[in-house]
């Protein structure tokens, strides 16, 4: 017999304040169920009792026994209320494209969860437990990833996670895509029938654009982490100056994340005999390395003030109307993703300039009227192009990545008859700084494979930090250094995957 390990699955507790990114990830991982508090229950009975109360007086309530947007003047009459909130899901089920990836509509199961369980929504306990059991047994909707204009909520995707709930649309469940009916079966699971009010708590809110800013947030950590290594090995491959690095000098201009990244890098290249001071070699390098405290702190400030939006919209309650504890019932704007979309156009400048920074320093490593080396990096060149044509994919990814960082807040567009005049386009943004973190991603993978065959061409490896040298193994575990020209295409993008995915760094900074 064999001993095989038991994995022990954290449980992180949905009670509609305390979520953050890293509860998020373990759970996106499967490395943790989501549970409900007895507290929350009873916020969620409470609150499903205000909604019936106000039923069973007659009052007429947006959204409850009325239409949605502009047909909000019509009323509903009781025995069609709950037909009204199934028909809300099957219209507002009109998303587009390639279905979202798993970890993301896991994401946004979570959040959805997370903000229905604040007590704030009027669902009914039922309808909340049967999407905290689809989250645990893994019961994945299928959410195409385009028609939502950030505004009313992310109505079309998160109509397609609902839909699943009442035994309609589609769900992946252990590899299959099934019917929402046949999904739920298989999991041991029964669909639930909508009563006021309910499927309008289920799809209006912000978990879409959410969902995706923070797995793209989680992702982005990465990638910053590997750009300061990237640098750090740069740094080494081209003997940069390490006295811009100085905690005394960044300390007259206080920006806290200069001195988080200087110091960073200063602790991953303790002891190398590749990095120089100021007037041994020279007296000052190029801005691409002298200036990556102030550049790459920068984004980091971003980074952080993204993180503070994002961990008050995830503990938020998001939908219209919203049933107040002292049981009124009264509609707002809280479903409208301004504050999200502009978070998310905000990282996206910031993960591109970790990209554009970065293609200035491959350049500088294959350019040897700048580096001092072979040219493009090459073992024999002419014979060999060397890494010539890789900096013009990078150039090409930080091209890309301009167009993609064009503000989507900044465009609005009318929907339910100018009702809604006004939208956030927020998971648009979402959608583009994920993109545009993933060709970050792939612009350092090019980094470091530039400096890794520089540091190769110089037989440097023994000179090295300590840390810095241990990454290396890393990197030529992906791509050992070029002997001749060969395809290294698949290799970048490994490289890319394993930044995106790996959390060594983290642990180590």
């Amino acid at each position: 017999m064999h001993d095989s390990k038991v994995v022990e699955l954290e449980f992180v507790e949905l009670d509609g304040f305390t979520l953050d990114r890293q509860k998020i990830q373990k759970v996106v991982d499967g490395k943790a169920e989501v549970y409900l508090p007895e507290e929350n229950l009873l916020r969620v009975r409470l609150s499903r009792n205000r909604i019936e109360k106000q039923i069973n007086a007659g009052k007429i309530v947006y959204g409850v026994n009325t239409g949605f947007g502009k047909l909000s003047d019509i009323e509903i009459e009781k025995n069609e209320i709950a037909q009204l909130q199934l028909n809300l899901l099957r219209a507002d089920a009109v998303g587009v494209g390639e279905p979202l990836p798993t970890s993301i509509v896991r994401a946004m199961m979570v959040l959805r969860a997370n903000a229905l369980a604040k007590g704030f929504s009027g669902i009914k306990e039922e309808t909340l437990q049967l999407l905290f059991e689809m989250i645990n047994k893994k019961v994945h909707p299928v959410v195409p990833c385009k028609g939502s204009v950030g505004a009313s909520g992310d109505l079309a995707p998160l109509a397609h996670i609902a839909l699943v709930l009442v035994g309609e649309g589609k769900a992946e469940y252990k590899g299959d895509i099934l019917t929402g009916k046949e999904a739920l079966k298989r999991a041991g699971l029964e669909a639930v029938s909508l009563e006021a009010k309910e499927g309008l708590a289920l799809i209006n809110g912000t978990q879409a654009m959410s969902g995706i800013g923070t797995v793209a947030l989680n992702e982005a950590e990465r990638v910053g982490l590997a750009a300061d290594m990237a640098a750090s090995l740069t740094m080494e491959a081209l003997q940069g100056v390490i006295t811009a690095f100085e905690s005394d000098l960044l300390a007259v201009r206080p920006h806290p994340e200069f001195e988080f990244v200087a110091s960073r890098i200063r602790g991953w290249l303790k002891g190398s005999r590749r990095v120089t001071h100021q007037g041994e070699l020279r007296i000052q390098d190029a801005y691409s390395i002298r200036c990556i405290p102030q550049v790459h702190g920068a984004s980091w400030q971003t980074f952080n003030y993204v993180e503070d939006r994002l961990r008050i919209e995830m503990n938020s309650a998001t939908d219209n109307p919203i049933v107040l504890e002292n049981g009124e019932i009264v509609s707002g704007g809280h479903f409208h993703g301004q504050p999200i979309a502009l978070s998310m156009d905000f990282l996206k400048v910031a993960a591109a300039e970790w990209a554009n920074i970065s293609e200035r320093r491959i350049e500088r490593l294959v350019n040897p009227q700048l580096s001092g080396l072979s040219p493009f990096l090459a073992t024999n060149p002419g014979l060999e192009c060397g890494l010539m044509v890789a900096q013009y994919t990078a150039a090409s990814l930080v091209s890309e990545n301009k167009v993609l960082a064009h503000p989507a807040s900044v465009d609005s567009i009318p929907t339910s008859a100018n009702q809604e005049d006004h939208v956030s386009m927020g998971t648009t943004a979402s959608r583009q700084v994920r993109e545009i973190i993933h060709n970050t991603a792939r612009v350092i993978a090019i980094e470091l494979i530039c400096s890794s065959q520089a540091i190769y061409l110089e037989k440097a490896e023994n000179q090295l930090a300590s840390a810095t040298r241990n990454y290396l193994e890393k990197v030529r575990q992906i791509c050992q250094p070029l002997e001749s020209d060969r395809d290294i295409s698949e290799q970048i993008e490994e490289l890319a995957q394993f930044i995106l995915k790996n959390d060594d760094l983290k642990k180590n900074s």
